[in-house]
């Protein structure tokens, strides 16, 4: 982030509470400066998940600016900061490279980027937020806190423990097989990948979404097992039915970097309250639409204008359920 805001043109400051990693990064270029600045307009806090709401509640007193987090599950986080300058967030990036050295500047560019805002975040302050982060490349996507730890739980935090039990299976019989771990390439490899990552803030994350993590885990031992009978009868028409499902639904990911799509400008009047903006944004992820710009106009008269910048053919399915919701919008293709 420090690298990926820098060449935006921020002046980036931060700690670490080792200090030779702060001094490194600040001769890496990572950093203008070391400490912390009062006056910075927003900080993004960086720990372990255990961490995050002290961190947090810390910088919030620190200074006036608005705060952020990267932590991988929410739901704990955002009940204990409840604060209006407070927007809970999670970038889905990263790799196996760990520490500063292995910071790169355009991480977040085509990654989706998760944000939580709680029932007492401000409006204003969402859209801030919002703006940055997309301004890293990011897409940003709004979604309730408790929603957010279930779906990670799928797509991050039990394929890394599967990874990690994969890796330790094929170490406990290397200690036997000396050419096992030399044949172990390709699809090990790539299956195995992040299980390189730092085991460091595993113990905070399994243990704040410890339920949806235990949910998911006894989803995959019951589809593992179904595998194995499957196997055991030599069931090839079985096998091959969760195969091609398999495939089907991988050849179906998202790509970063897609094709350019035609935008519009959706224009939505919201009611000048807690929250207003943030349940436009659920209510967009949940339809799958990516908004890939965000502005409020005030009004005089009190509330003001959403200007919501999407794809146009999201906006037909996102203005209708705008409608199912009581508010009314309007659409203008953008050059």
């Amino acid at each position: 982030m420090g690298l990926a805001l820098r060449a935006r043109g921020w002046h980036v400051t931060g700690l670490d509470l080792d200090g030779t990693r702060a001094a490194r990064a600040l001769k890496l270029g990572v950093l203008d400066a070391v400490g912390v600045d009062p006056t910075a307009e927003i900080t993004f806090v960086a720990t372990p998940v255990g961490r995050v709401p002290e961190a947090a509640r810390t910088a919030l007193a620190a200074g006036h600016g608005l705060v952020t987090d990267v932590g991988s599950v929410k739901a704990a986080i955002v009940a204990e900061v409840d604060d209006p300058r407070f927007v809970g967030g999670h970038p889905m990036a990263g790799s196996e490279q760990e520490g500063v050295d292995g910071s790169r500047g355009d991480l977040f560019e085509g990654a989706v980027w998760v944000l939580t805002p709680g029932a007492h975040t401000d409006d204003e302050a969402y859209a801030a937020v919002h703006a940055v982060v997309s301004s890293l490349g990011a897409d940003v996507v709004s979604l309730e806190p408790a929603q957010h730890d279930r779906t990670v739980a799928v797509v991050s935090h039990v394929p890394h423990l599967t990874a990690a039990t994969l890796m330790r299976m094929a170490d406990e019989r290397a200690e036997s097989h000396g050419t096992f771990l030399r044949l172990a390439a390709g699809g090990f490899r790539d299956m195995t990948r992040i299980a390189g990552g730092s085991p460091d803030i595993w113990p905070d994350i399994c243990g704040d979404n410890r339920e949806a993590i235990l949910d998911v885990l006894d989803v995959l031992i019951g589809d593992l097992q179904q595998m194995r009978r499957v196997v055991e009868g030599d069931d090839r028409d079985g096998l091959l039915d969760v195969l091609q499902q398999a495939q089907k639904a991988r050849v179906s990911l998202p790509v970063r970097g897609g094709p350019e799509m035609p935008m519009v400008e959706v224009r939505i009047p919201i009611p000048d309250s807690p929250g207003a903006i943030a349940g436009i944004m659920t209510l967009a992820a949940e339809l799958g639409v990516n908004v890939s710009d965000l502005e409020v106009a005030h009004s005089s008269e009190g509330g003001g204008v959403l200007i919501l910048v999407v794809e146009a053919e999201a906006a037909p399915a996102l203005r209708a359920a705008l409608l199912a919701e009581d508010l009314r919008s309007s659409s203008t293709p953008l050059p």
